[in-house]
């Protein structure tokens, strides 16, 4: 099979490309060619550059099928279908989970939960926006390839080579042990989906040739956000109290922290049945840990410093 991956470096992309060459499929990329210059020296790179809409590249040239893990607003999406054209095979979309409606939705939810109503008019991305703005990149693949039209949407992807943090910094801040603030009910839910099982799952989709929509959510066995933090630890061989702390103050987005519960509980079914795997969660938290020490534990752009975690544990106790 041979697979344009749009991107392919970063780390949903990576991962993405390297379960596809493990099956022994014909990949190209398509990027700026500015990070991951070391990686895949076997696979065919083809430069461009989607914020400034330069697709010469693709118009040459045809695919089994496309993974489009960089497209974020419709004008990515739309000037990359008008490039390749009728050339390809399947388009599959790498959407989100910020598509949903967040009111009124229960736990189990399905790929035919109610979306946000599409945003055209900004490439601005927000909290309020990002969401919008992939329903309207879902409608315009659907628009354009009908049923070779796949769409995955990943819940919050964690494993080695993540740039987000969140998962990271509490897989961190377990290993160190000891009294650990939480700034939220430690029963909340928590869905972690592994980048290899995505990635297994989006290639499965192209070899299956599957339309439709699919949920990318894990881990193998539901967990509290509380279970997910005490996991991390004994994976780490270490000890932890959690401690509640007051939640006023908090920037947006706290690792894994969500105040909506539903949100965190959408069924795997679907995707499952298609053939994505599930790792368990004290595999995934076993390889971050190992990859974030190799790494040299780089500061962390989210979570509590610890000089912040202090306060927060001296506050709460009346210090």
């Amino acid at each position: 099979m041979r697979i344009l991956v749009l991107g392919g470096t970063a780390f949903v992309g990576r991962a993405i490309v390297e379960d596809a060459l493990r099956t022994g499929a014909e990949v190209t990329l398509f990027g700026r060619g500015r990070t991951g210059t070391d990686l895949f020296p076997e696979v065919r790179r083809l430069i461009g550059d989607r914020e400034t809409g330069d697709y010469d590249a693709l118009r040459h040239g045809s695919w089994d099928a496309v993974v489009d893990v960089s497209g974020y607003v419709p004008r990515h999406v739309g000037q990359a279908m008008d490039a390749l054209g009728d050339r390809i095979g399947r388009y599959l979309f790498v959407s989100s989970h910020a598509v949903y409606q967040r009111a009124g939705v229960g736990p189990g939810s399905d790929e035919d939960t109610p979306r946000r109503p599409p945003v055209r008019d900004t490439e601005v991305l927000t909290e309020e926006t990002y969401g919008p703005c992939k329903v309207a990149c879902e409608d315009d693949v659907l628009a354009r390839y009908g049923t070779r039209a796949t769409l995955v949407r990943p819940g919050k992807v964690a494993g080695p080579y993540d740039t987000a943090d969140s998962f990271t910094y509490w897989v961190r801040r377990a290993a160190r042990g000891g009294r650990v603030a939480l700034p939220a009910d430690p029963g909340q839910p928590v869905q972690i989906v592994d980048v290899r099982d995505l990635a297994r799952l989006v290639v499965r989709l192209l070899a299956d040739d599957r339309p439709g929509a699919f949920h990318a959510v894990g881990p193998a066995e539901p967990v509290t956000l509380g279970g997910l933090i005490e996991t991390c630890a004994r994976v780490a061989g270490s000890e932890v109290e959690l401690v509640r702390v007051p939640d006023d103050d908090l920037p947006p987005f706290f690792p894994l922290v969500r105040p909506d519960r539903a949100s965190q509980q959408r069924s795997p079914a679907r995707a499952r049945a298609a053939g994505m795997p599930a790792t368990p969660l004290e595999v995934t938290a076993a390889d971050v840990l190992a990859w974030d020490r190799a790494r040299g534990e780089p500061p962390l752009e989210t979570g509590f410093t610890a000089e912040e975690e202090r306060a927060r544990l001296a506050r709460r106790d009346g210090v």
